[in-house]
């Protein structure tokens, strides 16, 4: 059925059509969410466990292999990765992409639990989750009020701000920084212990069991039943300040007797501060699925609500990492207002005609409208990758609406009427429109259905682009031929002339068909050439953004105090504040950072001898230097501090290169290691180099005479409790607490500060033995000694990972330098690389795109194949895709890109654009020699006359469209310029060399069809 020509006959279902459309595009569009990157359901299940107080090396051997084992038994683990720090073991085990996220959390869940038995007693219950926030704090608030101390204002972020944030939509987390929690401190007196013979774990254990309130019984009286009730729980510290306790031998002491009861706060873990101001601060983290901007809009009316009804409490937002997602939108938008209009223009210029340039002026809204439609209705938000997408296929869009205008302007100008212009231009031109449609949609959707992390990223890219494309298809035959036939007027029959420089170009023509092995020899130099420039571009990942946003990593040598910390953090703010592009500086002690952008988003950990910053830089708007050459400036400059690791970068993608060792033998590894970071550091041009490999962290260590304590009757395990307790006090989850009406206030009795810090004092502490109790120095002898701080490990072995800072270096070109270190060369053969990072994504990548453009080529090669009957006429087509190469890579080598993430796109895209002018040139030639009956000269001819100048128009109008990207005008160009240098570089050379080469290529595959119809023939005659 000729569609063009229904809708020309029947213009209301068309017109209906697209008025429909367009509104549900319009709604859809103020619908759609506004994201960073899109959600995608990674199968990463969590298992955490702890046991406070335990040393890093005791938890590998009792807690972590345990686990380990266990889970290692499910099928479908693609890796599985295990941090034990002090007190704590967290695994992540990461599956097979495809795997189900609900079926793999229960099947960790069963293999944790079949563990729960073979691990200590003391471990609290394993707790197995999956990921359900997205990636960083999207908005930081600073809090402050008169009428608070540091304590209340900290309960009212807790309490009263924490519920009111948690129940607006979208918000997954609410976390504070800064302030301190409220604690019940017994201190006790050591001495007064001994002279009443009271040890610290007989005043612990007899005070969490006396403070409580107990269930259980029922009671009847008179004629109803009631449940009865144990209350023997406190409610203030005075309370407990005079509390009998009962001791094991019968006797009874009032609390006070032997102890200090202080109703205050615990000792602070973090620190905030904001622009040198100590302040409390909280973060809001979004749900997946949502979106960033919509939830952080909704946050601010809440706030604002509550504001108005707590006006006593100062609540100002100091930090957002949602403006760079608006920018990104806004910017996005503008390129492709400014696209589209400079497409419409080269319509006008070429054609001179306002209402031929006014039709093919509607085709891109009406394309690109209804796309917004089928996004909401799969599921995609408005993100890098979709507006990516849209961007890219801006100038596509206006592509099959300029070669249908253009021909019926052409019939036009024959003399005919403009409906009989419309009908015959619409059905001569609808097989080409058709035919280069698919071939760019068999392109971009492959990209859709690539496998591991891209595919799952780009899923949203190649399915967006393929249902714009396919709109302009739709647009192109039903709305651009139906609008020609009413709105156009009639021309007046006249002949135009050819022109000066289609006459030159037509000669050129001529002059390659009478020297066809000169053209086919230049074709395959060209290729060659093309080729060879690859290896001198350099090849990375994703280029760094410049989103006007930075962070500052400190980390301090283990056993430091927060206190030093809090120095060291005051001393790297008053650096950054110092740099002339910074605007705002927001600094945490205790607190960092750890992981990478995108799915893997880093999160915040707790550590007091790390540290925080995060920067905000002058808009890139306003500034000469790039984000990339201030951070390498703060790197430089933050060198000057005393004793500290420090890392420079958002943590996005493109920022560092990761190399991982692991081993079983933790020696070999360590020695490794060492020899590693030593060559690492030799390299030039890099930033700061980190390694994971544990350092030693100083450690009191009790050493019990064996021989002695069996003497006295002391257990190893009585040692371990009285100086747990003595020094920090019971386990969190055992710890008695004081009950108040909003909350419980924990009651931690240990020593006091000032004998915990003397190791003789420690020494004096009593330790229950056969006959009363004993002295610890009796039975044991106190050192001081050293342990890891830290235990990586991966796939069941030990790790260590080196963050290799790339300092404007491309990720490719540090990865051979590394690769070549000796050090990498002579690695022992028990200890082996493994891919991490940037590194694995970028192979990744390259892995997947070049898979996708091989069955892109294949797909395009099937619907060929199927469009024009023929299997060697496709390869004709096909035959121009190495021209757009050279073009490509000369663009990027010029402009000083590396082969990338974006410039890999951007060949993905010119594969169609090209295949799509070749098949413009080789349908017509076929079509005239058989419906006009011309010879092959002839037909070349006239095609390369009457295709020419559409082939230029939509070269022109698709370059227009890229060339504010490419000049990095509005949005972050980072990304997007290195693509659109690629495409512009691209249709330069493709499109030129493909008007003089794919006439050559057309005329050798046509002989060897002849040659083949003569060998058929002739085995059909004589065989």
């Amino acid at each position: 059925m000729n569609f063009s020509a229904w809708s020309i006959r029947n213009p209301v279902p068309a017109i209906l059509l697209f008025v429909v459309l367009s509104f549900l595009g319009m709604r859809a569009l103020n619908s759609l969410g506004k994201q960073n990157f899109p959600d995608i359901e990674l199968p990463v299940i969590m298992v955490n466990a702890a046991l406070e107080g335990a040393a890093p090396p005791q938890l590998e051997t009792e807690v972590a292999r345990k686990l380990e084992d266990k889970i290692a038994t499910i099928g479908g683990i693609e890796h599985m990765t295990t941090k034990v720090t002090d007190g704590s073991v967290s695994i992540s085990v990461q599956f097979t992409i495809d795997t189900n996220s609900e079926e793999a959390l229960n099947l960790v869940r069963n293999a944790v639990d079949s563990a729960r038995s073979e691990l200590p007693s003391a471990v609290t219950t394993p707790t197995v989750s999956k990921v359900t926030t997205s990636g960083n704090a999207i908005l930081t608030y600073v809090v402050s009020a008169n009428n608070m101390d540091e304590g209340e204002l900290s309960w009212f972020v807790d309490n009263e701000i924490s519920k009111a944030m948690l129940s607006v939509k979208g918000v997954g987390k609410i976390s504070r920084t800064g302030g301190v929690d409220r604690e019940i401190q017994v201190n006790l007196n050591p001495t007064l212990m001994a002279g009443l013979g009271v040890n610290v774990s007989d005043v612990s254990v007899q005070l969490k069991r006396v403070q409580q309130d107990a269930s259980g019984g029922r009671g009847d009286i008179g004629d109803n039943v009631q449940s009865v009730r144990t209350l023997g729980a406190l409610h203030s510290a005075d309370e407990i300040r005079q509390m009998d306790i009962p001791l094991g031998d019968g006797r009874h002491i009032r609390l006070a007797q032997v102890a200090e009861v202080l109703d205050t706060h615990a000792e602070r873990s973090t620190y905030a501060s904001y622009d040198g101001k100590p302040v409390i601060r909280f973060e809001i983290t979004r749900s997946k699925g949502t979106s960033e901007v919509t939830v952080a809009k909704a946050v601010r009316e809440s706030l604002d609500r509550f504001r108005q009804a707590h006006p006593q409490v100062s609540i100002i937002e100091a930090f957002n990492s949602v403006k760079p997602v608006e920018d990104n939108y806004a910017g996005s938008m503008q390129l492709l207002y400014e696209g589209a209009l400079l497409a419409i223009l080269v319509v006008w210029w070429f054609l001179r005609d306002w209402r031929a340039t006014l039709i093919a002026a509607v085709a891109l809204p009406l394309s690109m409208i209804p796309t917004f439609a089928l996004m909401q209705y799969f599921g995609f938000s408005l993100n890098v990758l979709t507006l990516l997408a849209l961007a890219l296929v801006v100038g596509i869009l206006v592509d099959d609406a300029i070669v249908e205008i253009e021909n019926i302007v052409r019939h036009l100008r024959m003399g005919k009427t403009p409906y009989q212009a419309a009908m015959e231009a619409a059905d001569e031109i609808g097989f080409a429109v058709i035919a280069t449609t698919f071939t760019l949609v068999a392109i971009f959707l492959p990209t859709a259905f690539m496998g591991g992390v891209t595919g799952k990223f780009f899923k949203q890219f190649g399915i967006t682009a393929a249902i714009a494309i396919t709109g302009s298809l739709v647009v192109a035959r039903l709305l651009t031929p139906m609008m020609s036939a009413y709105l156009l007027k009639p021309h007046a029959a006249v002949e135009a002339p050819t022109s000066n420089t289609m006459q030159r170009y037509l000669s050129w023509v001529q002059w390659c068909l009478n020297h066809r092995k000169t053209v086919v020899l230049g074709f395959l130099l060209f290729i060659i050439g093309s080729l060879s420039l690859m290896p001198l571009l350099p090849k990375g990942f994703v280029p760094s953004s410049d989103s006007s946003q930075t962070k500052v990593n400190i980390e301090l040598q283990p056993g430091t105090a927060l206190a030093q910390t809090r120095v060291i953090m005051a001393q790297a703010e008053t650096i950054v504040r110092a740099h002339p592009q910074v605007t705002a500086v927001f600094s945490a002690a205790g607190t960092a950072s750890a992981g990478g952008g995108g799915p893997n988003a880093s999160q915040n950990s707790t550590d007091v001898r790390r540290g925080s910053l995060v920067v905000s830089l002058v808009d890139r708007t306003k500034r000469d230097q790039k984000q990339s050459d201030i951070e390498a400036d703060l790197r430089e400059q933050l060198k000057q501090l005393p004793g500290a690791r420090v890392t420079v970068g958002i943590g996005e993608s493109g920022e560092k290169l990761q190399i991982t060792l692991a081993s079983d033998d933790a020696e070999a590894l360590a020695q490794a290691s060492q020899r590693v970071e030593q060559g690492l550091r030799t390299l030039r041009g890099l930033g700061n180099v980190t390694s994971s490999a544990s350092l030693q962290r100083p450690e009191v260590q009790i050493v019990p005479n064996v021989a002695k304590a069996a003497e006295l009757g002391v257990t190893v395990e009585a040692i371990a409790q009285v100086i747990r307790v003595a020094t920090a006090g019971e386990f969190s989850n055992t710890m008695p607490k004081l009950n108040l009406p909003q909350r419980q206030v924990p009651i931690r009795v240990r020593l006091g500060e000032e004998i915990r810090t003397s190791l003789d004092e420690i020494a004096q502490l009593r330790v229950p033995a056969r006959n009363g109790s004993v002295s610890l120095e009796t039975v044991a002898t106190i050192q001081m000694g050293s342990g890891p701080q830290q235990i990586d490990r991966m796939d069941r072995m030990r790790n260590v990972t080196f963050d290799i800072e790339l300092n404007k270096r491309q990720i490719g070109e540090v990865m051979r330098e590394v690769q070549a270190l000796p050090a990498m060369q002579t690695l022992p053969p028990s200890v082996k690389q493994l891919e991490a990072g940037d590194a694995k994504r970028m192979n990744e990548l390259f892995s997947n795109f070049g898979s996708a453009m091989l069955i892109g080529i294949l797909c395009i090669y099937v619907v060929l194949v199927l469009l024009f009957g023929d299997f060697l006429q496709p390869v004709t087509i096909l035959g121009a895709l190495p021209l757009s190469l050279g073009g490509a890579f000369f663009a990027l080598l010029v402009t000083h890109n590396s082969f990338s993430m974006p410039s890999v796109i951007g060949l993905l895209m010119l594969m169609g654009v090209v295949t799509k002018n070749s098949i413009l040139l080789v349908e017509y030639t076929i079509m005239a020699r058989k419906q006009f009956q011309l010879s092959r000269f002839e037909a070349i001819m006239d095609g390369c006359r009457k295709r020419a100048r559409p082939i230029i128009m939509t070269t022109i109008a698709m370059a227009a469209g890229m060339l504010p990207i490419a000049l990095g005008l509005s949005a972050d160009p980072s990304f997007r310029a290195p693509m659109a240098i690629t495409v512009i570089g691209g249709l330069i050379t493709s499109t030129l060399l493909s008007l003089v080469v794919i006439p050559v290529l057309y005329t050798y595959v046509d002989d060897l069809l002849a040659w083949l119809h003569r060998l058929v023939h002739f085995a059909k005659r004589y065989v």
